[in-house]
């Protein structure tokens, strides 16, 4: 069993940043394959970022939405357990609940598949004022 847990999230304007977090326990956060989704109301849950088991930016093994790319940035730090996002630019269309997703990496499935996540947690709210 993972136990994850998503914070960072709240209110800011347009334009501003948010950073979240989201801290793992359980088994070797390493081993992972981390994502984030996100929710809006009256949508479907859908992938935002994705981050292999590497926490070697420049050998890549991360992938973005397109509605995100250039704006958000994923990150691990495998020392602290810990996934992030940074989010830049935020725009009102942002707004909705994320969700920090983790996988096996002997599972098979894309970064932006949400049946290849075996874990999730509660969800933090972003609210981008406009």
């Amino acid at each position: 069993q993972v136990q994850l847990v998503e914070s960072g999230g709240g209110l800011v304007q347009a334009g501003g940043s948010l950073s979240l977090s989201c801290a793992a326990s359980g088994r070797t956060f390493s081993g992972y394959v981390m994502g984030w989704f996100r929710q809006a109301p009256g949508k479907e849950r859908e992938f935002v970022a994705g981050r292999s088991v590497s926490t070697i930016t420049w050998r890549g093994g991360y992938t973005y939405a397109d509605s995100v790319k250039s704006r958000f940035t994923i990150s691990r730090d495998n020392t602290k357990n810990t996934v992030y996002l940074q989010m830049n630019s935020l725009k009102p269309e942002d707004t909705a609940v994320y969700y920090c997703a983790a996988r096996a990496a002997a599972r098979s499935g894309s970064y932006s598949s949400e049946d290849a996540y075996e874990y999730w947690g509660q969800g933090t709210q972003v609210t981008v004022s406009s």
